[in-house]
């Protein structure tokens, strides 16, 4: 009983739901420090939520979909091969 593989995908975001397309990543991580700003005013906390979402952002809109994109590349390598 052989396995066959699942036909590549256009893009990693069409797996994703709403809640995580790129699109909710940036205004979720425009949000969070306006919003710490807007309540508290104070930079010492504003200041690390920025880095925390520049962080997330990394990792959720460059490395994450480069890795996907990565992937599916050597998937076809493979099934060409």
């Amino acid at each position: 009983m052989a396995i066959e593989p699942t036909p590549p995908v256009g893009s990693i975001w069409s797996l994703k739901p709403w809640w995580c397309q790129p699109w909710s990543i940036l205004a979720t991580g425009v949000f969070m420090p306006a919003a710490s700003w807007w309540l508290l005013h104070r930079w010492w906390i504003t200041l690390p939520v920025v880095g925390a979402v520049l962080i997330w952002w990394w990792l959720f809109l460059v490395l994450v979909p480069a890795a996907w994109r990565a992937e599916q590349a050597g998937q076809s390598e493979a099934q060409r091969s």
